[in-house]
């Protein structure tokens, strides 16, 4: 499995109907800001110690941040911790926005 993913790729997943964990790594204020419908928040910093109580080792999971910098840091680490389906989503939420769904806000 690929380790990044792109936007628009995670978008025909959505379509297709597969179902996956979409993780937001970014803080709680820009998670309020703008965020993806559905997407389970877990900010960054609390990854290392909520991951095995909430995340499936099993499911495929894409992660997204800001630009796409967190969310490769908590792919590689998830992966260190046997996740093998783990993605980092291309160009994070600023990425979604500016390709797949303009009614994002950015910041």
């Amino acid at each position: 499995m690929d380790f990044e993913i792109s936007p628009s790729q995670v978008k025909a997943l959505q379509q297709g109907g597969e179902i996956f964990t979409l993780l937001d790594v970014r803080e709680p204020w820009e998670y309020e800001a703008s965020r993806l419908e559905g997407a389970k928040h877990i900010p960054m910093g609390d990854v290392a110690a909520r991951a095995h109580q909430e995340l499936d080792p099993d499911d495929h999971i894409v992660v997204l941040c800001h630009h796409g910098m967190r969310s490769l840091t908590v792919t590689n680490w998830l992966r260190q911790q046997g996740y093998e389906k783990v993605q980092s989503m291309r160009g994070g939420i600023d990425g979604w926005a500016r390709t797949v769904d303009p009614k994002v806000p950015l910041y």
